[in-house]
């Protein structure tokens, strides 16, 4: 190709933002046009607030488009007056439908946070965390009906530390989507970005999180319960309950001790932290804890002024 592309760039949070900074970054196409989802209330005051993709773009003085949904021929006709040669999505957040991806002369890419075809769906981070996965990656795909079905057509790896929360990973990979992106064009631009088709054999689905979800279950190990942990955090965050009342729990790990203490009990309290029972035997170490009404601490903090709501034999999740 010896022109610059026609790109329409289609995203809605920081992760989604992190690729389209790339994107402008990079120089060598022409983004005309950012669709959006539309400004949501935030905040204390419920205000309406614009996406981090929004305010980049109109930072950067380019047309924002934000439909509720891109069902409405209204729309498609608003995408076709545009005649984009490219349309790149990140989690964008709304369906695009046949009529859509049917717009932009190369297709649509989507930058997917995940090694496809494993994590489908919308929580592919987390998803990676729960599972105990030890890597994932970024996956730039050719957009078509199905859920990330589509042919990958670039793909970059990347570990996950046992210290790894959903909000480091998320990090990690916004940046690296970004790189990704800007790699992929550069091939496609040469006329030698490849194409694989998925083994949906192999697939697996990465369904939205929930709040429910995220009460820890003591009859499950240590090792397991730390990674609901790290993968819950900073969203929906871990949680069980204590003389009654929710507690959250925001960094735990595998205290690689065993006990005969049954799953819940808290075994010991010190400086390191709150080691609790868990199932097969296995015990967990609590180390950032928030007590009802109050904000996330350190425990050694918390058994400075609540030791007794901590004290050994006391139960979680009861």
């Amino acid at each position: 190709m010896d022109h610059p592309l026609r790109i329409v760039f289609a995203g809605t949070p920081e992760f989604a933002a992190e690729s389209l900074k790339a994107l402008l970054q990079q120089g060598e196409h022409e983004v005309i046009a950012v669709y959006t989802q539309p400004d949501r209330p935030a905040g204390r005051g419920r205000e309406l607030k614009a996406s981090p993709v929004k305010e980049l773009a109109l930072s950067r003085r380019i047309p924002v488009f934000q439909p509720p949904s891109l069902k409405d021929p209204v729309a498609v006709a608003e995408l076709e007056e545009l005649k984009p040669d490219l349309m790149i999505v990140a989690a964008y957040g709304l369906i695009l439908p046949r009529t859509v991806l049917a717009v932009p002369r190369l297709g649509c890419l989507n930058v997917h946070a995940s090694l496809l075809p494993r994590w489908r769906g919308a929580a592919p981070i987390q998803r990676a965390i729960l599972a105990g996965d030890r890597e994932t990656g970024i996956t730039i795909m050719q957009m078509e009906e199905g859920l990330d079905t589509g042919p990958m057509r670039y793909t970059v790896r990347c570990p996950i530390s046992p210290n790894d929360t959903a909000a480091s990973l998320h990090d990690r990979l916004a940046l690296l989507g970004g790189e990704a992106l800007v790699a992929a064009l550069e091939l496609l631009n040469d006329g030698a970005l490849p194409s694989e088709p998925q083994d949906s054999a192999l697939a697996t689905y990465a369904t939205k999180l929930s709040k429910e979800e995220a009460r820890l279950d003591w009859q499950r190990s240590a090792a397991e319960l730390s990674c609901a942990v790290r993968a819950y955090n900073p969203v929906p965050v871990a949680f069980s309950t204590l003389n009654g009342q929710t507690v959250r729990i925001w960094e735990a790990s595998d205290a690689g001790q065993t006990t005969t203490a049954p799953p819940g009990m808290i075994i010991a309290a010190d400086r390191d932290g709150l080691r609790v029972a868990a199932g097969e035997g296995t015990v967990l170490m609590i180390e950032t804890l928030q007590l009802p009404g109050g904000k996330p601490l350190a425990v050694l903090q918390l058994l400075n002024a609540r030791r007794d709501q901590l004290a050994p034999g006391q139960m979680l999740g009861a």
